[in-house]
């Protein structure tokens, strides 16, 4: 595994990171996320990203991630980076959505329980709230690092100026924003071109998601739609997705893997760690032979 300076910080994040969006929730078998987080450890992948509301249901993919460091990781916590995020809805009633600060604080506390953790090493306000003020999300933020309940600030899905705004607010009480976590892929190219030369710009690091558009960018939808595919849920990625023009990009994209020797994934993955800036990219995995073919895309 590669590691990159993380912006203008000291800390190193591996290339590829472990998302624990889908297939570590209470719905999923246990043996096969406690699998694929032994074997993303085992081969250097040390930064472990959750939020509040990962599972289904929510909150459960941070107590997967507490049973495997309670069985298995806790004798290496100091050499791992355990992220997680509030700002979405996670309890029902006024106080379980958004980014005030009593949302905030009680989030990370509750976080902190499920996984069984002092605290993490880094909080993301995981969206922009404009019912909030940025002041106020900004200082809940830094409350959670003055406490030691975090070690560094991340923000996630802002749009770009008001990423620079928040960015400010914490610069200003020496409390700067660690890095920003988007979107991007091959299919989404919208952050890297608003969001990223800011990043570069504050001197914050870089992190992508959905770096595989949700399993376009692999090679499964080549031929169709497969039974049983995340296609044909209608949930994240939709039949109509997969139309001839998709089927024009995706041929082309798989000729230009080919050339280089790599699978439409790798290629994918590859691409986003060559834009300048970028720091990390986050993969997620159904199994480990599925985390193995992305861990081939670093050189």
């Amino acid at each position: 595994m590669n590691y990159r300076l993380t912006g203008h910080s000291g800390l190193y994040l591996p290339e590829l990171s472990l998302g624990l969006w889908h297939n570590f929730g209470s719905v999923d078998r246990h043996e096969n996320s406690r699998a694929m987080l032994l074997h993303a450890w085992e081969n250097g992948i040390t930064h472990f990203d959750l939020a509040n509301n990962y599972g289904p249901e929510p909150g459960s993919a941070e107590e997967t991630f507490g049973r495997v460091l309670r069985s298995d990781l806790m004798p290496h916590r100091d050499e791992m980076i355990i992220s997680t995020k509030a700002g979405y809805r996670m309890w029902d009633g006024p106080y379980g959505d958004g980014s005030s600060r009593k949302y905030i604080i009680a989030s990370c506390d509750q976080s902190l329980r499920r996984m069984g953790l002092d605290y993490v090493d880094i909080f993301y306000s995981h969206r922009y709230d404009p019912n909030t003020p940025i002041a106020e999300t900004a200082e809940a933020l830094i409350q959670l690092v003055r406490q030691g309940k975090a070690l560094y600030i991340g923000i996630s899905n802002y749009p770009a100026d008001r990423q620079r705004e928040i960015c400010q607010y914490l610069e200003a009480a020496h409390v700067p924003c660690l890095i920003g976590q988007y979107k991007a892929s091959m299919f989404r190219t919208e952050t890297l071109e608003q969001n990223l030369p800011v990043a570069r710009e504050l001197g914050h690091g870089f992190i992508c998601f959905s770096p595989l558009a949700q399993g376009l960018l692999t090679d499964r939808y080549l031929n169709g739609i497969p039974e049983g595919s995340r296609a044909t849920k209608e949930v994240f990625l939709h039949r109509s997705d997969i139309n001839d023009d998709y089927l024009r990009r995706i041929h082309a994209i798989k000729a230009e893997a080919d050339e280089r020797g790599l699978s439409i994934a790798q290629y994918a993955i590859r691409w986003l760690l060559d834009h300048e800036g970028v720091t990390s990219v986050l993969i997620g995995a159904s199994s480990v032979a599925q985390l193995q073919d992305n861990l081939c895309a670093i050189r």
